[in-house]
């Protein structure tokens, strides 16, 4: 059960975690065990979630996703870890703590900022793309290349990566169609690689997407012609969540490797704001549910690294002016002699 903070007192904690999904809820059962109190703001609208389920995750091969994130909101509990559902809307700084705002105005402190928003995958203008995305049309081979063995799949071009998206899904897909739609046509070492690998190209524009009963029939082409699809496959420009870093003078770059947007950080998540990380795929537009949570860990065990730094400082200085005020202080005994 989610714990809503009816005052800005409640929300005075070490760490806000911006984000429920793999990322963050590893993120948070870490700084639990570290005996850090934190608050997981979660908008409930994961990435994942018209998928049927996560793969590659050691020991929960094929769990659905809300499953996997029920077990981690309680792991988060279980280590007195809160949650607050809801949409972050902004952050800033306020002294040596943030404040974060969310969408119903309700304000929460903290500490340090971890941010593990994911990010919004933007799809070619096809009509049907959403409608079925998760489900009969997906972008990771390392995702669901398993599951479409046996199936009729197309690829549709939408950039200069789509020769190669194609020959890395013939791993697992004999019967596959390159559908070229917006992309560049084949270079003739690229023709000869997708005939060799008996891929079919087809030239023209993707019209739509024949649904029939909520799933994929064929594929329209703008001339008329449909060319039958079980499944699709399309490389969609991945942004980062990054509303709350942008607030906080962050702005997403451009991917090198020209996948979409993301924040750049360090190696810990420790982006270029002082006292705020970064985690999962608003950071690491590649990362797999396994990768993001492993990243919510590093970053969560930095955070706790600088907190302590910071304790053992604030001891310090605690110390020092109380050893100064004793040894000013004169004893009432030496007085009266």
């Amino acid at each position: 059960m989610s714990t809503p903070l009816r005052e800005q007192s409640e929300a005075d904690v070490d760490v806000v975690v911006i984000g429920g999904g793999a990322a963050g809820l590893n993120a948070a059962v870490t700084l639990g065990r570290a005996r850090r109190s934190v608050v997981v703001i979660d908008s409930g609208a994961p990435r994942n979630a018209p998928a049927d389920g996560v793969h590659m995750f050691l020991t929960r091969d094929g769990i659905a996703p809300a499953e996997l994130v029920g077990i981690g909101r309680r792991e988060v509990e279980s280590y007195g870890g809160r949650f607050v559902d809801g949409v972050a809307v902004a952050a800033s700084r306020f002294g040596d703590a943030f404040v974060v705002t969310l969408e119903d105005r309700r304000v929460l402190t903290a500490r340090r900022l971890l941010v593990t928003t994911g990010l919004v995958d933007e799809l070619p203008d096809v009509p049907g793309l959403r409608e079925l995305w998760g489900r009969d049309v997906h972008h990771c081979p390392y995702c669901h290349g398993w599951e479409l063995d046996g199936q009729a799949v197309g690829v549709i071009g939408s950039g200069p990566m789509a020769v190669h998206q194609a020959l890395m899904f013939r791993q697992w897909v004999n019967d596959l169609v390159l559908f070229l739609h917006t992309a560049p046509e084949p270079t003739a070492e690229q023709a000869e690689q997708l005939a060799a690998r008996d891929i079919r190209v087809v030239t023209g524009r993707v019209q739509s997407l024949d649904v029939v009963d909520g799933r994929l029939s064929g594929v329209r082409m703008a001339d008329g012609s449909v060319v039958r699809r079980e499944s699709m496959v399309v490389r969609p420009w991945m942004v980062a969540r990054s509303t709350v870093l942008t607030s906080l003078g962050l702005a997403p770059v451009t991917h090198p490797m020209g996948m979409g947007e993301f924040i750049e950080s360090d190696a810990t998540g420790l982006t270029a704001a002082p006292g705020v990380w970064a985690a999962g795929n608003v950071t690491d537009l590649s990362a797999g549910v396994i990768a993001a949570a492993a990243g919510g860990m590093v970053a969560a065990v930095a955070i706790n690294s600088d907190l302590i730094a910071q304790d053992v400082r604030d001891a310090v200085a605690a110390r020092r002016s109380s050893l100064s005020s004793s040894s000013t202080r004169t004893p009432a005994s030496a007085s009266a002699r």
